[in-house]
């Protein structure tokens, strides 16, 4: 295997876990710049990669100006900034690692699919549940007829509260107009894995959902704005963030607060004090939604019925029925059971990593590493790597889901593609 060079466009969790397998596997990859616009993130890069000044650049647009430089881009700036750095790659010819969602809008993401096709480059979105040890297995259970065909399918996100209300409440996603729906924001990755198990195109999209819980209305009386301004009820709070971001050494959130790579408690705390992560989860100015139901129809008539909800511990659900028995499988907790009609039930184990973003999402993180290496150097991947066009059908599921919700419609895909 010829060892490839990767440029990377924003150096924050993402961006630093993709970029990990560098450090990992020397010998199979290398990363050769950094764009970052957070000093200590850049200079953090620095130090994990080797890289000289001239290397480093605090705006990605100043290193997609130069030649191309690297066989592929890693882009995993914020959701809105995906659409212009991945144009601009791709008119380079660089192959792109392009962090999910692949643009905040159903014309964004159709713009960069057809750019990618018409320049011929390769790109693989980061749908990192396909390239873990417990979806694979899934997948090679399903393809091999364990339980006949599949009819439907019963799929949960379990999203925890402590990652809702940091990341959809106080953080980046909060609100739909900064960032994007959280069906896609979030559950792109589910959207993607409930097609890559059927194998089948969705025809018809029906969702409900609403956020209802963290408002100002159910703010508790006499609560300040900010929990550090004398909050009477920060003892006996779920969100108080000075347990959850100060006392807790093992958050993989902490560094996010202050915006800045090994920051300590004395710089968590001020930023607790000024910064969107201090707010009373009562008092944020999110409107995306804490729990949402998609139901799905699929060629050939199986059905999908998929539930996010904020209001658990985290984790991920799935109950799959064939012709020939079902499937009751759980990420959170590494387990697949096998029910085959008029057999003994079978477990098959799955090594248990981690389903969160802050653990790799299972091994997800590693995975795609592993495999995207491979295709961009024109070596045979696994089976968890698809075309673009396939990442992008997968996200119109999201668009036409956040469609059915705010219309009270059913949607039927087939149109809404061609609408787009």
């Amino acid at each position: 295997m010829k060892k490839l060079t990767a440029i990377v466009m924003g150096y924050g969790m993402r961006g630093q876990s993709y970029s990990s397998y560098a450090i990992d596997n020397p010998e199979k990859l290398e990363i050769v710049a950094v764009a970052e616009p957070e000093k200590s993130r850049r200079l953090y890069a620095q130090r994990r990669h080797n890289l000289s000044e001239d290397m480093l650049f605090d705006d990605w647009e100043k290193l997609a100006e130069l030649p191309k430089m690297a066989d592929f881009a890693i882009i995993s700036t914020q959701d809105k900034m995906h659409l212009e750095p991945a144009l601009a790659c791709i008119e380079k010819g660089y192959d792109l690692l392009l962090e999910k969602p692949m643009a905040p809008t159903a014309e964004e993401c159709k713009i960069i699919y057809e750019a990618a096709e018409k320049k011929g480059v390769k790109v693989v979105v980061c749908h990192v549940l396909r390239f873990t040890p417990f979806w694979y297995k899934l997948k090679e259970l399903l393809d091999e007829g364990a339980i006949g065909e599949v009819r439907s399918i019963i799929h949960m996100e379990n999203v925890g509260n402590m990652h809702y209300s940091h990341s959809y409440v106080r953080g980046n996603w909060r609100n739909t107009a900064e960032s994007s729906a959280m069906i896609l924001a979030k559950s792109c990755h589910d959207t993607d894995i409930v097609q890559w198990l059927l194998g089948k195109d969705c025809k018809k999209v029906q969702s409900f959902g609403s956020y209802s819980v963290f408002t100002k209305e159910n703010q508790p009386k006499g609560a300040p704005d900010r929990c550090l301004d004398g909050c009477p009820y920060m003892d006996s709070c779920l969100y108080n963030p000075v347990k959850f971001y100060v006392e807790d050494k093992e958050n993989g959130w902490r560094d996010t607060v202050a915006d800045k790579v090994d920051a300590t408690d004395e710089e968590i705390t001020e930023a607790l004090r000024t910064g969107p992560y201090g707010r009373c989860v009562y008092a944020c100015d999110n409107d995306v939604v804490d729990h949402q139901v998609v139901n799905m129809e699929f060629d050939g008539g199986a059905t999908v019925s998929f539930t996010m909800s904020a209001f658990n511990k985290g984790g991920r659900f799935i109950r799959i029925f064939g012709t020939k028995g079902e499937i009751v499988a759980s990420h959170a907790n590494s387990e697949i059971t096998v029910c085959p009609f008029g057999k003994p039930n079978y477990v098959a184990e799955i090594d248990k990593i981690g389903e969160s973003i802050t653990s790799g999402h299972g091994g997800g993180d590693t995975g795609i590493m592993v495999d995207s290496v491979k295709y961009f150097n024109n070596e045979q991947p696994s089976k968890s790597v698809c075309d673009l066009r396939t990442s992008y059908l997968n996200h119109l599921i999201c668009f036409a889901a956040e469609k059915s919700r705010a219309e009270d419609s059913v949607v039927d895909l087939d149109k809404f593609s061609e609408s787009v």
